[in-house]
Formats: structure tokens, C-alpha cells, sequence
């Protein structure tokens, strides 16, 4: 699995570069991802109180992209989050895929039956 870490508007520090690798990294266990691209950037100045964070990560899977995006006041909380959302899409695209092929299998059976 590759991954590609992107920063903007901020240093990209080997700690919080290590802590996005360690994070994504459980990912490969639940699905085959040949490409992690994680871009973290904190928001403009523009913001009154404190600043904001975003955390942007895309999983290239064969035949499939999941995006996943979030935004928080902690970096890490951000990275944590779009992480998490990343899970949640993958499981989905995992059980549609299960689903189908029982479908398919159900509407066999019925066939061979009659």
C-alpha cells in the first residue's frame, strides 16, 4: 500500500507524518487498497477564534475511489474523523458487493427450481 501525504498552508512535521501512516495503515486489513492519498491543510485566517483544520483522504481500491473529508478545530481529531468516515465507506462497499452476490445466487436458485 502506498501513501501520499500532503500539507497546506502548514509544516509537514515527522510526527504527524508518522501518526497518518500509523493511522491509515489499519485500513489494508479490511480491504485490498492499493493507494492511500491523505492532505491535511489548515484553513485561511479568515476564522475569528482559533484555527481550522481539514483532513482529506482518498482510497483507491481496484474499480473503486472512496473520499472522505472532515474538519475540526484539533488536526489529529480531523485525521481520527476522516479516517473513521473512510472505514465506515469501505464496510458499505464490502457488504453492497456481498449483497449483490447473494442476490444473484437467490434469483439462481429460484431459476434452477422451477
Amino acid at each position: 500500500m502506498k501513501t501520499t501525504i500532503k500539507a497546506k498552508n502548514f509544516e509537514l512535521t515527522p510526527t504527524l507524518e508518522g501518526f497518518i501512516e500509523e493511522k491509515f495503515d489499519g485500513l489494508a486489513k479490511f480491504a485490498d487498497i492499493t493507494e492511500v492519498i491523505v492532505e491535511v491543510k489548515k484553513e485561511t485566517k479568515h476564522h475569528r477564534k482559533g484555527d481550522i483544520f481539514v483532513a482529506g483522504s482518498q482510497i483507491g481500491m481496484p474499480g473503486k475511489q472512496i473520499v472522505a473529508e472532515a474538519t475540526s478545530d484539533d488536526l489529529f481529531k480531523a485525521i481520527i474523523e476522516s479516517r473513521d468516515e473512510l472505514k465506515m465507506e469501505i464496510e458499505k462497499y464490502k457488504v453492497k458487493k456481498i449483497e449483490n452476490n447473494r442476490r444473484k445466487q437467490k434469483k439462481l436458485k429460484k431459476e434452477i427450481v422451477k
